[in-house]
């Protein structure tokens, strides 16, 4: 049993989941707070566009603005933004409801819904929209690639969209695929909970070793994430899409981004070698150097994914000109 506690919560990981990087500091950061909301605008001291922004969202869990969470402390988020604004592209990321400076806003669990996350990027959207920055690049990092997406539905002024590792299905088929590789008495406890999420119905009853991921609190939360199909709302974008995905990935498959990209005539796929999940370059093939770099607060994003988001964003001002 003690195995198979270990395996799910590997799953959990998979499901919800100073420094070396080389800037000239040729930015500035400032704090933003947005009543119980706070996050971070780094501005650069000479903007290639100072009506632009991109709109930087973090994954899943209780990850903050720099991609951080309490046991895993990889600064992926920071690097990328802290990139982007060296090179001259204005970048606002911030903490999610009960993490640092947003650490007020907690919400219980059994009251949090997807829709949650995307109200409040829409809200950090509007008011840069209000600051000035007219123009709107909303990238997303896993999960948060999926909130990027509705949320940019949602925003005025939008030019483009990023996802960053984000995965291509329901989030309720990359959870079954993942279980399709546990022991078989895990599956026979798990697939009846999952399917009856699914159909939107809660399972009061659920057993112990199942607690970490199908616990009745966090059900409601499951069954909205379920319902939304990523490549779905991909299709309804209709400005550039640029899909990175590292062929290291031990959570999001290639397959996931290649079911965006064909999902948007106007998406481009990026596969970017060596990168995992978390952005960092990777030794192939080596799990155990895979899952360090989570924890890994020194070890810089893979650079080929800063070169390519880059191209994007500055083929985003070319084509406004």
């Amino acid at each position: 049993m003690k195995r198979m506690l270990c395996s799910l919560w590997a799953i959990v990981l998979l499901s919800s989941w100073v420094y070396a990087q080389e800037l000239s500091n040729n930015f500035t950061e400032k704090e933003w707070q947005m009543g119980p909301l706070g996050g971070m605008l780094t501005v650069p001291h000479q903007p290639i566009s100072t009506n632009t922004a991109v709109l930087l969202i973090a994954g899943s869990g209780p990850t903050d603005r720099d991609g951080n969470q309490a046991m895993m402390q990889n600064n992926s988020l920071r690097f990328l933004a802290e990139g982007w604004s060296d090179a001259g592209f204005t970048v606002f990321r911030f903490d999610k409801r009960g993490i640092g400076s947003s650490a007020s806003a907690e919400i219980k669990e059994a009251d949090i819904r997807f829709q949650d996350f995307v109200t409040d990027a829409v809200a950090w959207g509007n008011k840069l929209h209000a600051e000035g920055y007219t123009h709107l690049v909303v990238a997303g990092h896993s999960e948060g690639a999926l909130v990027a997406t509705l949320a940019a539905q949602q925003l005025k002024g939008v030019v483009g969209v990023i996802s960053l590792s984000g995965a291509g299905r329901p989030a309720s088929a990359v959870i079954r695929s993942q279980l399709l590789k546990q022991p078989k008495e895990v599956q026979d406890l798990a697939f009846p909970v999952l399917d009856s999420l699914v159909q939107g119905k809660q399972v009061p009853d659920v057993s112990p070793w199942l607690w970490s991921l199908f616990r009745p609190s966090v059900q409601p939360y499951l069954i909205s994430w379920f319902a939304l199909d990523p490549a779905d709302e991909v299709a309804r974008l209709e400005v550039p899409v640029l899909v990175t995905q590292g062929d290291q990935d031990l959570q999001v498959m290639m397959e996931d981004a290649e079911k965006l990209a064909q999902a948007n005539k106007a998406a481009v796929l990026t596969p970017i070698k060596g990168m995992n999940h978390v952005l960092k370059q990777v030794i192939e093939g080596d799990i155990q150097d895979n899952w360090k770099s989570y924890s890994d607060s020194v070890r810089p994003i893979q650079p080929e994914l800063l070169q390519r988001t880059l191209e994007y964003l500055k083929s985003l001002q070319t084509n406004r000109m």
